[in-house]
Parts: C-alpha cells; structure tokens; sequence
C-alpha cells in the first residue's frame, strides 16, 4: 500500500507541474497571436492567421487536456472491442438506427438557447432503450472559442467531452461535427483560405482532445456547406472550394495521430445534397488510411410535406386520398432511385454511407398527418437500410405542431412510439 500510495502522489504532482506548464505557455502563445491585429471593420473577410501561427504553445492546455482526460476515461476506450480492422461499409452495418440530439450543443449561445433542457446520462440511456445504435451530436465551436485565434474554451471541450461519454456509457456509436456554427463555412475562393485555416486550427484541438478514444467515435468535418441563399446546383468554384474543405479536415485529423491515424471520419457532398454529391463529390479525400471514409447525405423531400409548415401538403405516399394535398413527386420510388444513387457510386465502391437527417415535422391540426408521417419515416429508414446507409433521425427535441422531436428530453419518455418503432425495426431486420 505504502507504494501505490507513493506512485500516485508522484503521477499527481506531475500532472499539476504539466498544467502549469501548459497554462503558461497558452498566455504567452494568445498574447502573440493577438499582437498580430484584429478583424476588418469594413466587412470584408478578417485577416487570415495561419494554423502555424498558433504555435505548439498556443495548444498546449488542449493537448495536455486531452491526456488527462484520455487517462481519466480509459474506460470509454478501453471497454469495447476495436474495430480497427472494419472497412467503413462494415462499420455502417454495426451502426444501426441512428438519432440526432438536435438544438442542443450545437444551439449558439448555449446548451439550453433553443429550447431544449441539457443533456443527461439517463435521457441517453432511454435513447438506446428505444433501440437507436448510434448518435448524432451536432456542435457548435465559435461561440466557445476565441474570437481571433480559435482556441476552445476548456470549459466547453469538457462539456462536450461529457456528453460524448454519456453516448459511449449507452453503448452507443457516436458522431461529432462542427455544424453550423453561424455559417462562416462560406464556400467561395474569397474565403477559401480564411476557412481552411479555421477548420485546420479547430479540428486540430478537438482531434487532440480525443485521439485516444476508440472507433465508437467518428468525426463529421462539417455541415450542410453552401453559399449563404443559394440552394441552386453549384458552381465549379463553389463545389470545388467545398471539397477542399473536406479535405483540410481530413488532414489535419490524421496529422494528430494516436486512434485518429486511422478513426472512420465523415465527409460531405455539397449542401449534403444527394445529387450535388453524386455529381461533385465522387473523388473522395486524399487520406492516409485505407476504407475509413465515409460520405454524408441529408434527405427532405418533398420539402412541401417534411419542413414547409405553411403548405397545404399534409398526405403523401400511396396511401394518399386527396391529391390537393400530395405531392406528385418524391414518393417511395423517387426515394428508392435516390439512394440508388448513394449505393451505386459510394457503398458499392466501399465508401460508407450515412444519411445524417431526414425528418418529417408533425402537424398535429391536420386530421390523419400522423398517419402519413409515420409511413414517410418507415420508408426512409427502411429504404436507407436496403441501400447500405445508416439513417438517422433529425431529432429537434420539441415534440409540438411543426416539431420533430420524439422524446420528453426531460423524462425520457417516447412521446411517438409508432415512428421510433418504424426507425429501428429495420435496421434491427438487416
């Protein structure tokens, strides 16, 4: 006893010395960097630092953190068995159901600004119970970081960090991004070199943070890119710009080392749209490891039905009545040719493949839409199952008119058990 008692003082005291260390070195590193000068104040893009300007120094509380923090959830780590040896289309058999904790960390301002309670270790424990395999975590970063040189709030890793435990705990496969986060992921050559560099500094620190988790953990570089109000098929420049960012990311996650060298990493075709990726984005990154990327897609179609609160699209599929109120397009065919198009140029070609939302909202006025409702989202997970694609769910958290949420966040309880069970009955059939 007298020995191990010995051993942890000493472990103790130089863990202490090293956070000190690395304190100290962060004040001297930001106190140079932001010698360098501000933003402009005319509105044009705020001068660029480059990734080299933050210097090792300027990193070292992140880095020093994410050791610590690695010792201190060896379990997280250490509890699963690899699979190391997956190739990313394996990897998307194993992942199941998938649910987003949508609104919630990547809400900017706070855990709780848009409405949703924050998130526990029993209410993502109730997520697995309904039978979900996996989760979304979408991020936000700026309002957590410094303004001029990126660096995150220790405060706000360790709260994700939290969370992604509370996953994990569930027996949960996990997925991070930098997700809106104010949309300064601008596509274009004006801002291609603010962005990278950006990308480059963040997703080297939350890397760090977490290099020695296991492959439960994936990393999604981005969300939804486009330029803002233009949801037309992209220019070469803007297609081009966005590819680039994909690439940046999957860089500078690798260059971090430890479980990154080789851990399933998610890309985006542009706007997550399925025909923009299939037209744009067939050239995946350039990436050091083998068959360890994946490519993300989002679904909403008809646009009318899913999300527009203010159409009189309330039926849709076979089932239809009244066609005033149907779409003549985006049906269950339109749907399988859709994700036709995912498995033919990536899951055929060992890519995986996730559909990262879908969602339909609920109009609880409207007499027999919750019929309807829960037959668009039984044939999308069923038909991204068949098509080799993990589904998941875009989850709001509120579960009133317009929402899409399917939980009581508070309680944990199903609030529509119908539409949870079609999600997960699939993907509990393959």
């Amino acid at each position: 006893m007298p020995a191990l008692v010995v051993t942890f003082t000493f472990w103790f005291l130089l863990m202490k010395i090293i956070n000190v260390i690395a304190l100290f070195s962060l004040t001297i590193g930001l106190a140079a960097c932001s010698s360098g000068g501000g933003g402009s104040k005319n509105g044009a893009a705020p001068a660029v630092k480059s990734s080299s300007a933050i210097s090792s120094s300027s990193l070292a509380v992140a880095s020093s953190s994410a050791a610590l923090s690695s010792a201190s959830v060896a379990s997280s780590s250490a509890s699963s068995n690899s699979v190391a040896t997956l190739t990313s289309v394996a990897l998307t058999k194993k992942m199941g159901a998938g649910w987003n904790l949508g609104n919630t960390l990547e809400a900017v301002g706070s855990e709780t600004a848009w409405g949703n309670p924050k998130a526990t270790q029993a209410f993502i424990d109730s997520v697995k119970a309904a039978g979900f395999d996996s989760i979304r975590i979408p991020m936000a970063w700026s309002k957590f970081s410094d303004a001029d040189n990126f660096v995150i709030q220790e405060a706000w890793m360790q709260r994700v960090e939290e969370v992604v435990n509370y996953a994990l705990n569930a027996d949960l496969y996990v997925m991070i991004n930098i997700h809106w986060d104010e949309g300064w992921m601008q596509p274009t050559n004006a801002k291609k070199e603010y962005v990278n560099n950006r990308l480059a500094i963040m997703w080297t620190q939350i890397a760090n943070r977490f290099k020695n988790y296991d492959d439960r953990l994936l990393f999604a570089g981005t969300n939804e890119v486009m330029v803002d109000g233009d949801y037309g098929t992209p220019t070469a420049e803007y297609y081009t710009v966005q590819n680039s960012f994909n690439q940046t990311f999957v860089t500078t996650v690798r260059a971090t080392g430890g479980n990154n060298a080789t851990r399933f990493l998610v890309v985006q075709g542009f706007n997550t749209n399925i025909d923009h990726t299939v037209s744009f984005a067939k050239k995946m990154p350039t990436d050091s490891a083998t068959d360890r990327l994946l490519m993300e897609v989002h679904y909403y179609d008809p646009f009318n039905f899913t999300l527009n609160k203010d159409s009189n699209i309330t039926q849709w599929g076979k089932n239809a009545t009244e066609p005033t109120k149907t779409e003549t397009w985006a049906n269950e065919a339109y749907v399988d040719t859709q994700f036709q198009k995912m498995k033919t140029n990536f899951v055929d070609k060992g890519v995986g493949v996730i559909l990262g939302e879908f969602a339909a909202m609920a109009r609880l006025s409207v007499a027999g839409h919750e019929a309807y409702r829960t037959y668009w989202n039984e044939i999308i997970a069923a038909s991204a199952i068949k098509h080799g694609m993990v589904p998941m769910y875009w989850d709001a958290g509120a579960t009133n008119d317009f929402g899409s949420g399917l939980f009581n966040r508070t309680t944990g309880a199903q609030v529509y058990p119908n539409i949870i069970n079609v999600l997960v009955t699939p993907a509990q059939q393959q």
